[in-house]
């Protein structure tokens, strides 16, 4: 299977705290209060319903790795997980990339390296910027 990539953009927020142990979520609400302690963007340009077809089917083969890119200026965190055939990828509003293999219509990705807390604390800080762009980058291929 050839790499299937999508790119889009988001935006930080004062709220952005990025403690949870376990998901990071990026979401296309504005709003945000401390307890979305797994958000790590708002205003998303795309949540998983706007997703490219080739992307859904890509991801939701068994092998697929899905490599989730967020970047702040020069700052950057990747983050590596897996794809799978119980992905739905309908939610309107969000994408959650999760440690353990739990799905629901806002899963994008299972079994992630990394979740909000892992993050660097120096993008955590430009994230908490709402002027702050941040790029998402997505990519599924074969493992």
């Amino acid at each position: 299977m050839n790499p299937v990539t999508v790119v889009f953009s988001a935006h930080g927020h004062e709220n952005i705290v990025a403690t949870h142990r376990k998901t990071f979520e990026i979401t296309k609400d504005a709003a945000l209060t401390k307890h979305g302690d797994c958000i790590i963007a708002v205003e998303a340009t795309r949540a998983a319903a706007d997703l490219p077809l080739e992307f859904k089917q890509a991801a939701r083969r068994e092998g697929t790795q899905i490599t989730i890119t967020i970047e702040a200026n020069e700052l950057r965190e990747v983050v590596k997980a897996k794809g799978s055939p119980q992905l739905t990828l309908t939610h309107p509003t969000d994408l959650v990339i999760r440690k353990s293999s739990y799905v629901c219509n806002r899963t994008l990705a299972i079994e992630a390296d990394n979740a909000a807390s892992d993050f660097s604390r120096k993008l955590v800080e430009k994230m908490k910027d709402r002027d702050q762009e941040i790029t998402v980058t997505l990519v599924a291929e074969d493992y």
